[in-house]
C-alpha cells in the first residue's frame, strides 16, 4: 500500500529511546549481508539503504537514503503473498505459497540492485519462525536469488517494530500500547516514561502466535457470524492475558492512547474516511476517537464478503482477513480502554532502516565535527 513518488519519515529515534535494542547480539538478530553489491553507484555520493520484511502474509520492501532529519524512502514495493497460507493447519509452508513468495522476492532483489543499495537487512517473520521447512525456504532464496533471509525472533521483531512507529506517539503521553497485527503473529508493546526518562522506554512486551491468516484459518473469515466473530475475539483476549497481567501496575496518563500498525488499522482509517482509493498519506498519523473505531468496525463487520472485496481500501486478497483482524483490534481496546487511536502505515521496514542509519552514524544520527 505504498504510494508512488517519495515520502520522508524523520526522527523515529527521538522519540523511542531503543539504542539498547540494536546491538550486535545474535539473540536480538544480526544485520543480514545485503544481496546486493556494497558499492555506490556513480552520481550517488550518499549511500543507499533497503529494509525488507517477509511477513506471514506480505512481503514488503523500502530503499531509502538519509537525509539531516531522517530520511527519503526513493523507492517501496508490497505484495500479499500469503507465505504462511495453511501453515496453521500443516505446520509447513506450501509449494504454491513458497513459488508466490520467490516471485515477490525476486522483484525486491531486482529494485534493490537498480537503486544501487549499499546495505540491506533482510528479515523474515513468523511463518518462517513457525514452519517445518522454514530454514529450507531460506536455503532455497540464498540459492535461487542470492537474497540472505534473516529469521529474527520475536523480541526482535516487537523492538523494530516500535521504534518504526514510535515517531506518531503523542509526545505529552507518558503511557502508550502500541501494537502490530501480524499475518502470524501480533506485537503488544508498553511504552512508558516519566519526567525523569521523557523519552519512552519499552517497559513490557508480548509476541502472541496469532495474526489474521492464523485466526482466519481456524474461525473462518468469509462468513462471519456475531458467534464467531465474538469467539475470535474470547480467543484473542486468553492470549492477551500475561500481557495484561504483565502490566497491571503501569500507570496510565491523561493522554493514554493507542498506536496501531497493521493492515486492519490503516483498512480502518480508511473506510473511517470513505477514500475511493487507498491513500497513504491520508492515512499514516491519522487519529481515530473511540467512536470512529467502533462506526468503522461495524461497518465492515455489517458488509458481505462480496462487498469487502469490492472495497478498494480492502480488495479481494485481504476480504476474507480483515474481520479477523478486527476481531484481535477490538480484543487489544477491551484490554486497554483508550479514547484515541493512531494510525501508522509504517513498522519494521522503517525501524529497520533508522537502525542501519544509526549505526552507519548517518543523516539525523551523523557525528558533529570534531572539537
Amino acid at each position: 500500500m505504498e504510494p508512488a513518488g517519495e515520502h520522508c519519515l524523520s526522527r523515529l529515534f527521538e522519540v523511542l529511546d531503543l539504542s539498547h535494542v540494536f546491538s550486535s547480539s545474535p539473540a536480538l538478530g544480526v544485520d543480514a549481508q545485503a544481496a546486493v553489491t556494497h558499492t555506490r553507484p556513480a552520481g550517488h555520493a550518499t549511500p543507499t539503504y533497503a529494509a525488507l520484511d517477509l511477513g506471514t502474509n506480505n512481503c514488503r520492501l523500502l530503499v531509502a537514503r538519509p537525509t539531516a532529519d531522517g530520511f527519503r524512502v526513493v523507492d517501496a514495493f508490497s505484495r500479499i503473498v500469503r507465505l504462511g497460507e495453511g501453515l496453521s493447519l500443516t505446520g509447513r509452508l506450501s509449494e504454491a505459497a513458497i513459488e508466490r513468495t520467490l516471485a515477490a522476492l525476486r522483484v525486491c532483489r531486482d529494485k534493490m540492485a537498480a537503486r544501487g543499495v549499499t546495505r540491506a537487512r533482510t528479515i523474515a517473520t513468523e511463518a518462517c519462525r513457525a514452519a517445518i521447512n522454514g530454514p529450507a525456504f531460506v536455503d532455497q532464496v540464498r540459492e535461487q536469488l542470492g537474497v540472505e533471509l534473516e529469521i529474527v525472533d520475536r523480541e526482535t521483531e516487537a523492538h523494530l517494530a516500535a521504534a518504526g512507529v514510535g515517531d506518531l506517539a503523542d509526545h505529552e503521553a507518558k503511557s502508550i500500547v502500541m501494537f502490530d497485527i501480524g499475518g502470524g503473529s501480533s506485537e503488544i508493546i508498553w511504552l512508558g516514561g516519566d519526567e525523569k526518562a521523557p523519552k519512552r522506554r519499552v517497559l513490557a512486551w508480548e509476541s502472541m502466535r496469532l495474526g489474521v491468516v492464523s485466526l482466519a484459518e481456524t474461525f473462518g473469515g468469509i462468513d462471519v457470524t456475531d458467534a464467531t466473530f465474538a469467539a475470535m475475539i474470547a480467543y484473542v483476549n486468553a492470549a492477551l492475558r500475561p500481557f495484561v497481567d504483565r502490566v497491571a501496575g503501569q500507570t496510565r496518563c491523561d493522554r493514554f492512547h493507542l498506536l496501531g500498525t497493521s493492515g486492519t488499522v490503516t483498512t480502518i482509517a480508511g473506510v473511517h474516511l470513505d477514500l475511493p482509493r487507498y491513500d497513504r498519506r491520508a492515512v499514516d498519523g491519522l487519529w481515530l476517537d473511540r467512536e470512529d473505531v467502533d462506526a468503522a468496525v461495524a461497518r465492515l463487520r455489517a458488509m458481505s464478503y462480496a462487498e469487502r472485496a469490492a472495497n478498494a481500501c480492502i480488495g479481494q486478497e485481504r476480504a476474507d482477513l480483515v474481520l479477523a483482524g478486527c476481531a484481535i483490534l477490538q480484543a487489544i481496546r477491551a484490554q486497554f480502554p483508550a479514547e484515541r487511536l493512531r494510525i501508522a502505515d509504517r513498522g519494521l521496514r522503517e525501524g529497520i532502516l533508522s537502525q542501519l542509519m544509526r549505526e552507519d552514524r548517518v543523516g539525523p544520527h551523523r557525528r558533529g565535527p570534531a572539537r
